[in-house]
């Protein structure tokens, strides 16, 4: 039937709701179909959404530098880990019930009685999200108006309603994107958040839509709803070939006859170019034959006999496998499938001239991207074993070459991506975990019948897997550049803590044992303190007072407080508790009068305690006394008491010079503030390089070149300090690689050890099938007649 305009009792307009529990069975029963369709959908289309945005928040905190912006990112992205689950079952939910609201126009403006209401600004935030969700709804019901249209007439069937527009239709646009809004408001995004997840759902849904729509019209299809309904499309007007066009992903292909489908909006039929390119090459090739004639196969047969070589490849080595994915080894064993079984005198079956050319298109696909991998043997096989179960869908469906969004390009590209990216493990030595997890994909592709819905399944799958590597690299690189920060804030600290200690010294300069203490150990209780704390706050300003006690500057009022605060500074830059009680004992002693004595009272009871109040250069015994057991009727021997000595206060200058200083350790990892002092000034040109690098966004790539043996590898810029230059870099998987400051990176890429990598505008696939339209439109050797 053609879809025309009808008149609809009134009684249907006036805004009857569609009552599931008064239906008939048969339309109960159709809807809960559609409504467990749609939940099948969301959940994987949803997660996949939502992988997505937090991978592009994770982007935006690594390439800014306020880290006021960085904080807010890392806050949405966990609102969005603690909310998703809601968020997926609040969506399913409001879609469940729009399936139960069909025909239901009671809340339609139109019909509801006009009423005065006071006006008001409109909210920014309120005309954004609108805005951006309008836009959302517009350009989905363009891409998708023809199978909407007979999705909107057969659902109408079902609840005796006119045909279903705008947010009445369950699975409309604006219906999508009325309940997109209700279910992210609980994540409590800010705005601009908001939208980049309104951005990521409409890249992401939009490609599954389709399929949803599909499967929806199929199943009313097959339960007799309007078998004859046909939706038209408005005519379009052409200007230019009847097949023109490139390569969604190789757009330099064929770039004179895209010229004129460029000004038209009808859809650009890429394999009928690659096929005239293909056919120029024929011609121009020598010794070029026509294929003898005979009869063709059909695709039942073709498919067939795909099926009987993809279950000989596993039978075979891994070097014949290869042999046989080739353009010319692939069609003869096709013809060898095809007329395996012939009768003796009977034609023999020939692919057709499509069949012919898109076995050897695909062939030539895999070979670029084999070309393209940067891995072994185990990376070119795993993508190899793809090759023809992707045949067998791109003979069955030419959208694949047509079609950038297909999903079964979608998974090639994401499958190669994954592979030359992430199957080299943190040692460089393959991840055996995840060849396995990719392998079962693929295995899973060779054994299921080839479908848009199977690679739509399998790219789920690829990219979620491949957001929980993103997620731990992440991870990873976050905690080294959260250190890097720690180290260059201690740096700081310390620097500023030298330079009030030096303030004093320069009025007051202290020796021995005193000295010593106060460079090597207190210094760092002041930069501890000063990192914990604000320079201006009490804590702070309390430790500066305690070093003017000890340097004499302030009168001691209470030596044992003292000696106490001492004690505790030294052992939170982790010095023994033992060792600090020792120091603060042989410097204190000194600084205290006669009558008070020197030691902790451990006790209220009186003490023997014998040591003598003056520092000296021998070993002095502190006998500390057990506190008396209670009186008992009958008297038990005494322990015996505990005896410290104490070290002799050169000794223990010779312990504080040897001890490790607060950071000392990670310090010597990376660029020293001293070993920077010492550099030669830069170049004209390696101080333009410098200030180059300094505008650079974190997370820019590199290729450092090893001159030894000339091996590059790539590491990310993750982070680097404004103030002293220092710069992190880290691999893939977000483990550091190295540590340099940046006027030791701009000597580097100005000798050319390092250079930088311009972004990466196109993924494996893409540059594959640039090589592979290069080839095709290269020029083929002239024939004898041709150069006579």
């Amino acid at each position: 039937m053609d879809v025309e305009p009808r008149v609809y009792p009134s009684s249907v307009a006036g805004g009857r709701r569609a009552d599931l529990s008064r239906m008939p069975a048969r339309t109960r029963k159709l809807i809960e179909t559609a409504c467990t369709l749609c939940d099948h959908w969301a959940e994987p289309t949803l997660r996949l959404c939502l992988d997505r945005f937090d991978k592009r928040l994770y982007e935006l905190a690594e390439q800014s530098r306020n880290h006021l912006e960085q904080q807010r990112c890392f806050d949405s992205r966990h609102f969005v880990q603690q909310g998703r689950t809601a968020f997926i079952q609040s969506f399913a939910a409001k879609l469940r019930e729009s399936f139960e609201d069909m025909g239901d126009t009671d809340d339609d403006p139109s019909l509801q009685s006009l009423s005065l209401h006071s006006l008001t600004l409109l909210d920014r935030t309120e005309h954004e999200l609108t805005a951006a969700l309008d836009k959302l709804g517009a350009r989905s019901e363009a891409q998708n108006g023809p199978i909407l249209s007979e999705l909107s007439y057969r659902l109408a069937v079902l609840v005796a309603a006119p045909p279903l527009e705008g947010k009445q239709l369950p699975l409309g646009p604006q219906n999508m994107a009325r309940i997109l809004r209700i279910a992210s408001e609980p994540m409590n995004l800010p705005l601009e958040h908001r939208l980049l997840l309104f951005q990521e759902f409409e890249s992401s849904v939009g490609r599954t839509l389709v399929s949803l729509y599909e499967g929806i019209n199929a199943k009313l299809l097959a339960d007799g709803i309007l078998p004859q309904l046909r939706a038209f499309t408005a005519a379009r007007a052409t200007h230019g070939p009847a097949h023109a066009g490139t390569p969604a992903g190789a757009p330099a292909a064929a770039a004179t006859s895209t010229e004129s489908a460029e000004n038209s909006s009808e859809p650009i039929a890429v394999l009928e170019t690659l096929r005239d390119l293909l056919s120029r090459q024929r011609m121009a090739a020598p010794g070029h034959a026509h294929a003898a004639g005979g009869r063709t196969a059909t695709s039942e047969e073709l498919q067939t006999a795909l099926g009987a070589l993809q279950q000989h490849m596993v039978q075979v080595t891994d070097r014949t496998s290869r042999e046989l994915r080739s353009a010319q080894r692939l069609q003869e064993e096709l013809l060898y499938q095809l007329n395996l079984n012939l009768p003796a005198g009977a034609a023999r079956t020939q692919l057709t001239a499509e069949q012919g050319d898109t076995v050897e298109l695909v062939a030539m696909l895999f070979e670029q991207l084999a070309q393209q991998l940067h891995h072994g043997p185990d990376a070119r096989a795993l993508l190899g074993n793809l090759q023809l179960p992707l045949l067998r869908l791109a003979v069955a469906d030419r959208d694949f070459f047509d079609q950038q969004e297909h999903p079964a390009r979608q998974m090639l590209g994401k499958l190669a991506d994954t592979i030359d990216t992430w199957l080299a493990g943190p040692n460089g030595e393959t991840d055996q975990q995840l060849l396995a997890k990719l392998s079962q994909l693929v295995d899973r592709a060779q054994q299921e019948p080839p479908s848009a819905g199977l690679y739509t399944s399998l790219l789920a799958d690829i990219e979620h897997h491949l957001m929980q590597l993103v997620r731990k690299s992440q991870a990873a690189e976050r905690r080294h550049v959260e250190a890097m920060q720690g180290r260059e804030r201690l740096e700081q600290a310390r620097r500023r803590a030298d330079e009030l200690m030096a303030e004093r010294f320069a009025i007051v300069s202290p020796r021995g044992l005193l000295r010593t203490l106060l460079e090597r150990a207190w210094t760092d209780v002041l930069a501890l303190t000063l990192l914990r704390h604000d320079e201006h706050s009490e804590t702070f300003l309390h430790q500066l007072c305690i070093t003017d006690q000890l340097l004499g500057q302030f009168p001691v009022h209470d030596p044992l407080e003292l000696r106490h605060e001492v004690e505790t500074g030294l052992q939170q830059i982790g010095m023994h508790q033992d060792e600090a009680e020792q120091v603060a004992q042989r410097l204190i002693s000194a600084q205290m009068p006669a009558t008070v004595s020197p030691l902790p009272a451990a006790s209220e009871t009186p003490s023997t305690t014998e040591a003598e109040p003056v520092i000296d250069e021998k070993p002095v015994q502190i006998v500390v006394p057990t506190i008396p057991p209670p009186l008992v009727e009958e008297a038990k021997p005494q322990p015996p008491p505990r005896i410290i000595e104490v070290p002799s206060a050169t000794d223990l200058a010779i312990r504080l010079k040897q001890r490790q200083r607060l950071g000392e350790q990670r310090n010597q990892e990376g660029p020293s503030s001293t070993h920077a002092a010492v550099v030669p000034p830069l170049g004209l040109r390696e101080a333009r390089i410098h200030n180059h690098l300094r505008q650079l966004p974190f997370g820019t790539w590199f290729e450092f070149t090893d001159p030894a043996t000339g091996h590059a590898t790539q590491q990310k810029l993750a982070w680097f300090s404004p103030i002293s230059g220092n710069s992190l870099f880290v691999n893939r998987r977000g483990q550091r690689s190295d540590v340099m400051n940046l006027q030791e990176l701009a000597r580097a890429i100005a000798e050319g050890r390092v250079r930088e990598l311009p972004p990466q505008q196109e993924n494996l696939l893409d540059r594959a099938w640039h090589a592979l339209t290069n080839n095709l439109l290269r020029p083929a050797p002239l024939l004898p007649e041709a150069r006579s």
